[in-house]
């Protein structure tokens, strides 16, 4: 990911929807088709590759070694966790180690029960199917997939009314690897035919580190380790923004005309596309300010913070409140949400505890 394009980076190939395609990210959330492709690109391949999550590498080690050992596939897998962890790269890493082939999908795009029969009856041998948001499933398609993950069959009903039938066909044995936002709104009977399962955790700021001045390498950008240190301690422990946040420290080198990339820089740069030091954004900002000034340290309800932001109470519940709350920002109480002193202290004002006390 060089000034002059993507050409530095090796191009990605996956099968989507049964057609092979380069350069395709399957995440969400990226700012435009450049950064998708050039995420893609940066994902690691193999499990040395990946940074951080070092207890989920060594169960997921075991897991494909063995089923290699037995030259059978490995059983199906659920990656559960905020976006930008890293979900879709372990499901690439899989089908790389174990040589296979992967099929890309998400459960809002399996809107059909044909569209899972025509994805899985295409499938060979040894596959890896990657479905992403699979809590997002309909209920009819999750029920048919049930039995391709037990069994490794299709029962299709053609027609309808007394003269319906149904077809058995039988499939290769694949793997699947689940990707959920949401852990909780996994049915039960899904979760339960997973037999491995792991919860991917935020990163620290070495581990971020590691993936920022691996992905300069790969960018062939000149970046210090201060420069490092700096981009990772904005990133609110996701690999994702830091990736983001470096090709934005990228983008403000090249336009100042700097080759190398400092800790100052790296500063200035993110300053201007309005990240501050504890990797607050604008909204983080604004969420603060309005339980700190509009509400005065009072509880306050989701749906009326949302309202003042002008924000959805999904996307605040999702994205922003683990991360506030993470760095001891926010409070989550039966009466609402709280700011504490640390987010009165990192806007400049005085904390309600030290008015009284005085």
């Amino acid at each position: 990911m060089g000034f002059e394009g993507a050409t530095a980076l090796s191009p990605r190939r996956e099968v989507l929807g049964g057609e092979l395609r380069s350069e395709v990210s399957v995440e969400k959330n990226l700012i435009d088709t450049y950064d998708a492709q050039v995420d893609s690109a940066l994902r690691p391949s193999l499990l040395d590759e990946f940074v951080g999550q070092r207890e989920l590498k060594t169960q997921l080690r075991v897991v494909l070694q063995a089923a290699g050992s037995r030259g059978e596939p490995p059983d199906h897998l659920l990656f559960a966790g905020p976006p930008g962890l890293g979900k879709t790269s372990l499901a690439f890493i899989v089908a790389e180690e174990l040589g296979r082939g992967i099929r890309v999908t998400s459960g809002p795009a399996l809107g059909r029960v044909g569209d899972l029969a025509a994805l899985l009856s295409d499938l060979k041998v040894g596959d890896v199917l990657f479905i992403d948001e699979i809590h997002r499933l309909p209920r009819a398609v999750e029920e048919l997939l049930y039995i391709a993950m037990e069994d490794f069959r299709l029962d299709v009903v053609i027609g309808k009314g007394p003269g319906a039938r149904t077809l058995r066909l039988e499939i290769p044995r694949f793997t699947l690897v689940g990707a959920t936002t949401r852990a909780g709104m996994v049915s039960g009977p899904l979760r339960d035919r997973f037999g491995y399962s792991y919860r991917l955790d935020y990163y620290s700021d070495e581990e971020l580190t590691k993936v920022v001045l691996r992905s300069a390498n790969l960018m062939h950008m000149q970046l210090s380790p201060g420069a490092a240190d700096e981009i990772a301690s904005r990133s609110r422990g996701t690999p994702r923004l830091a990736n983001r946040h470096l090709r934005r420290v990228r983008d403000y080198a090249q336009v100042e005309g700097i080759a190398q990339v400092n800790a100052e820089l790296a500063s200035d740069a993110l300053a201007l596309f309005g990240v501050d030091k504890l990797g607050l954004d604008k909204i983080d900002i604004e969420i603060l300010r309005v339980l700190c000034e509009r509400f005065t340290g009072r509880p306050v309800g989701l749906s009326s913070i949302a309202v003042s932001v002008h924000e959805d109470t999904g996307t605040l519940e999702e994205v922003y409140e683990p991360f506030l709350i993470q760095r001891g920002l926010l409070l989550r109480t039966q009466r609402g949400r709280m700011a504490t002193d640390r987010a009165y202290e990192h806007l400049g004002l005085v904390p309600p505890s030290v008015q009284e006390s005085s």
